[in-house]
């Protein structure tokens, strides 16, 4: 039986952390640093991914909350449609792919491509949370994660306390190497599906080398 000192204590516990989860934020983007929150549209302003009610969250799979735009209003990254490709998606590496909803702007494409130009102007999360590149409206033009203001000095930008686990290592090359001793279609290292394990699978190890590799070493891009 629990004697009335020991509820006083379990009572004021309770009040206590309820009074820190109101006062603290759920979301994975910190939304009391201006430096951390903030990608630009050249037609419609700056895009506040750190608001309180937005509670935009950064998981291994998806993008979940609300952008806050003063000139567009409310953009939904999870629109929970039953397209695949409607909402934003994470690879779980960093690479952002789908499409976003503004009520008041239509459709955000936070992988577009450009016919006819080779350069990627995609959003991808790096190994330390930073956002990077282009996302693209229709109606609204082009979005930036990277803005630079030549009136402002201050940097701006997108960071998640979100990061990737998903790293190509010292180990996973090994194990590859491994492999290659012998051949077989059944061989993991048949990574091409050729029937047998070549150079174009050492190549395709390299690819995804420079895509996962963790940060700091040589290899890292």
């Amino acid at each position: 039986m629990i004697n009335k000192a020991c509820r006083k204590i379990l009572f004021m516990s309770l009040l206590f952390a309820i009074f820190i989860a109101q006062d603290g934020w759920c979301d994975n983007i910190d939304p009391n640093d201006d430096g951390s929150k903030y990608a630009y549209g050249e037609n419609v302003g700056w895009l506040n991914f750190g608001t309180r009610d937005g509670d935009v969250i950064v998981a291994d799979t998806n993008l979940t909350g609300y952008v806050w735009a003063e000139n567009i209003g409310w953009i939904n990254l999870d629109p929970n449609y039953a397209d695949p490709n409607v909402g934003i998606k994470n690879d779980g590496t960093g690479l952002l792919t789908g499409y976003a909803w503004g009520e008041n702007v239509g459709w955000i494409n936070f992988r577009p491509e450009v016919p006819g130009d080779a350069n990627h102007y995609g959003v991808t999360i790096d190994t330390e949370g930073y956002f990077h590149g282009w996302a693209w409206g229709e109606n609204i033009g082009w979005i930036n994660f990277n803005p630079q203001v030549p009136s402002d000095p201050n940097h701006y930008g997108v960071i998640t306390s979100w990061t990737t686990s998903l790293y190509v290592q010292f180990d996973d090359f090994a194990r590859f190497a491994d492999e290659w001793k012998d051949t077989g279609s059944d061989l993991d290292a048949d990574l091409d599906n050729s029937g047998d394990v070549n150079w174009p699978d050492l190549a395709l190890v390299a690819e995804e080398w420079l895509e996962k590799c963790p940060p700091g070493w040589p290899l890292a891009y």
